[in-house]
């Protein structure tokens, strides 16, 4: 279980940044930089309308394949672009963490989906790699928000564990607003293993009447 970061992380930088998606949505944004993250990596915050007392969060961890090259295979990039526009509405940040693959990185990510070819789902692929499940750990992310004076928070996730870490780690999350639900031919084997193995909060009866390409 994990426990209250004992190193306080402090902002490193903070420099306006234009975003622009292929759907033609815009924003600006503040994207924040840090010193002494726990794990050493270079996660950033994007800071996105003006946050209030109690901002909506999202811890949204880094998957190249989603979010760069809009892979059907997840619902990363989806999850990205509705995370985005819904933070900035209700002023907000957005975490976006080194954490590809769930914690185990791209190369090791790939090889798993190879094996879910062979009929794995995405934690019994990791698994057979002899890979943990699920190797996130939010440390860094409770350490970027207590730099950024975050102490209570709405969080934009359907992933109970998150919100299970931030409060281990001292961080008073609300309450849990779960994201859209972005099903494609080739993601809901993916997004049912979510859920019956994870406890998301998607509406299984729906996945169920769809089937994979």
């Amino acid at each position: 279980m994990p426990d209250t970061p004992a190193v306080l992380a402090t902002p490193r930088s903070r420099v306006r940044v234009p975003l622009r998606f292929h759907d033609g949505y815009e924003v600006d944004a503040d994207v924040v930089t840090f010193h002494g993250l726990a794990d050493g990596q270079e996660h950033v915050a994007v800071v996105l309308g003006e946050p209030g007392p109690v901002p909506l969060v999202r811890l949204h961890s880094e998957c190249l394949t989603g979010d760069v090259f809009g892979s059907a295979r997840c619902d990363c990039g989806p999850q990205l672009r509705e995370a985005v526009e819904r933070i900035a509405e209700r002023g907000g940040v957005l975490l976006y963490l080194r954490q590809e693959g769930r914690g185990i990185g791209l190369y090791n990510k790939l090889d798993a989906y190879a094996l879910q070819d062979e009929g794995l789902d995405t934690y019994e692929a990791n698994a057979a790699l002899g890979l943990p499940e699920d190797a996130r750990d939010y440390t860094a992310a409770a350490q970027m928000l207590r730099a950024l004076g975050i102490g209570e928070l709405d969080l934009l996730s359907n992933n109970p564990d998150k919100a299970a870490q931030l409060r281990d780690l001292g961080v008073d999350v609300r309450d849990r607003v779960p994201t859209g639900v972005f099903t494609t031919a080739h993601n809901v084997r993916y997004l049912r293993a979510k859920v019956l193995q994870t406890q998301h909060t998607l509406p299984l009866a729906a996945l169920s009447g769809l089937s994979a390409g």
